[in-house]
């Protein structure tokens, strides 16, 4: 927790005041029995109705005075803990988000989910609570213990006996649940997980008939989470049945011992009725340290997995060199890749040159590593060994901001993200106009996407884009890149959903369009890299040819093996 305490920067004010305030109504709260004391002893003893009423005003106003003082302590405390919330969130995000896909990838987005959350929500209020009861409930505690001592020294000592007893309660919850909440918060991630794929992955989950089995192990997951939960509240749950025991035990010890020093003499009635009230205000007190300490703890092992995600440092270092200013021209040279925590590399000994304006094609299998390869020329992750190549200078010489301007990708799975189709448009070029969002959405083939929707650019795209087709989405995705007028553009099995029409006025758009642009081709159509002036041929994440489609055909059998299987002979050779 006290790695996060510089997220309080900014509301020292607030984090200040806030415990004087709740110091002082405690401090009018521990008055407050020893006025009731005056009122037994002398105003109904002596049966003087204008010193009750007296102190009775008295008490009135104390009141008031405490509940200003909480009014006022509340609200700084909730301003410093949702400031410290925000600033929190923000900055693990801009962590989160600064990470390379290596990072993110090993951590997991199901976690990263709950951390950004559950934990944070977690830590904010252990924060408010904090500011709330932080000098407020040991004041009210040893304060009252020392009230008893001032009234009778004997009284004091059964007092200092049930605080320690009450502490030693509090110890042994509070070292059995810590462990425990760090558990439930792991299962939590685990659930999270469960409920993004089935949310994700429903059209597959209903087209193989797998409600039944998904609900069966979200049901298990859930019972799994709930039982730890049920787990850790029995534990916790006998924090209160504990407390109120030995309170009552010292309770009853307090009026057994004043029974007999009223009888004696040494005690009036007055003091005992404040002795009784200073033994529940401690029980009151130390209930709501109880839980604070619990919500601490809670608080405690999340700002523990926040701080995991902090240390995790990126391993990719920012070049310092301006991309936009390079040649687009891109070299492998004996690149290999593999991915963390797997065996082997998917890509190994890549070596190729793509100049200038060039069209490359890359073809192969599945998991042949054709994605890795565009994955590898934007800097989403290093190059295990060799060199990725850009405008003669490594791509870890250049800064990732300007690399990202100069390299334009669009992936697989198109995605759009809710607003209107404008914004999600202007993600290649903010400053774009209309004028320049409709040309690349005519080069995309889009425009007619667009001109379907009532209002055109300013047309509505929900979550996801789940008011738009495949193909829809595929050809806003690439107008969105191409918006940005990238001088290296990488096509990764981006027009899968198109029909061979659409594809062709695609890439012959592209040609152009955007002349100069080196382009990058990737997919499993033939038809789609057969006129690309270079084709790479992937096997096994090896290279198994390169060359152009007449050249391919005779000398790579991989290439004419997958030729022949979508085209006929003539076809194929007459290209």
């Amino acid at each position: 927790m006290l790695k996060l305490s510089r997220y309080l920067k900014g509301y020292l004010k607030e984090s200040v005041l806030s415990p004087i305030f709740k110091l002082l109504e405690a401090a009018f709260e521990l008055l407050v029995p020893l006025v009731v004391a005056d009122i037994i002893d002398r105003g109904i003893a002596g049966n003087d109705r204008g010193y009750i009423y007296g102190r009775g005003a008295l008490l009135v106003a104390m009141g008031l005075v405490g509940l200003c003082s909480a009014v006022t302590a509340q609200y700084y405390s909730s301003k410093a803990a949702a400031g410290f919330g925000t600033a929190l969130r923000d900055d693990l995000f801009r962590h989160i988000m600064g990470l390379s896909r290596a990072e993110t990838d090993g951590i997991g987005q199901a976690t990263l989910v709950t951390r950004m959350t559950s934990d944070s929500n977690q830590i904010q209020n252990g924060v408010n609570m904090f500011f709330r009861l932080v000098l407020r409930s040991p004041f009210i505690v040893f304060g009252a213990m020392l009230m008893a001592y001032r009234i009778k020294g004997d009284e004091g000592l059964l007092f200092t006996g049930v605080i320690c007893a009450l502490f030693v309660i509090v110890f042994f919850i509070m070292r059995s649940t810590v462990k425990l909440y760090r558990s439930v918060q792991k299962k939590l991630d685990g659930l999270l997980l469960k409920t993004s794929e089935n949310l994700e992955g429903v059209r597959v989950i209903r087209a193989f008939r797998r409600e039944e089995p998904e609900k069966a192990a979200y049901r298990s997951a859930a019972e799994d989470l709930a039982g730890e939960q049920v787990r850790v509240g029995r534990i916790s749950a006998l924090m209160n049945p504990l407390t109120y025991a030995a309170v009552n035990l010292g309770l009853a010890a307090v009026l057994r011992t004043g029974a007999v020093h009223v009888d004696a003499g040494d005690l009036t009635q007055g003091q005992v009725v404040a002795l009784v009230n200073y033994i529940s205000q401690i029980l009151v007190e130390l209930i709501k340290l109880a839980n604070l300490i619990i919500l601490l703890a809670k608080a405690s092992a999340c700002a523990k997995r926040i701080n995991e995600v902090f240390a995790i440092q990126n391993s990719m270092e920012d070049g310092t060199l301006d991309a936009t200013e390079a040649e687009p021209s891109v070299e492998f040279r004996n690149v290999g890749f593999a991915y963390p925590g797997a065996a082997s590399e998917s890509v190994s000994d890549i070596s190729f040159r793509a100049a200038p304006g060039e069209t490359v094609g890359i073809i192969g299998g599945t998991g042949s590593g054709k994605t890795t390869i565009a994955n590898l020329i934007p800097r989403f992750y290093d190059a295990g060994r060799g060199e990725v190549v850009i405008g003669g200078r490594n791509v870890r010489e250049y800064t990732v901001r300007s690399l990202r301007k100069l390299v334009g990708i669009v992936e697989q799975n198109a995605r759009l993200f809710s607003g209107t189709i404008g914004d999600n448009l202007r993600w290649g070029d903010g400053t774009a106009g209309d004028g320049e969002l409709t040309q690349a959405a005519r080069t995309a083939q889009a425009a007619d996407v667009i001109a379907s929707k009532e209002k055109g650019l300013g047309s509505a795209v929900e979550q996801s884009g789940k008011n738009f087709s495949g193909g829809q989405k595929q050809r806003l995705s690439i107008a969105r890149t191409l918006a940005g007028k990238p001088r290296i553009l990488i096509l990764d099995d981006s027009s899968s959903a198109l029909d061979f029409a659409t594809d062709a006025a695609l890439r012959k758009a592209i040609r152009s369009d955007c002349a100069g642009t080196t382009v990058f081709l990737i997919s499993q159509r033939v038809a789609t890299i057969r006129n690309a002036d270079r084709i790479l041929v992937l096997d096994d994440g090896r290279m198994a040819g390169c060359g152009s489609h007449a050249e391919l055909l005779k000398s790579c059998g991989l290439y004419r093996e997958i030729c022949l299987s979508q085209l006929s002979e003539k076809e194929a050779l007459g290209a």
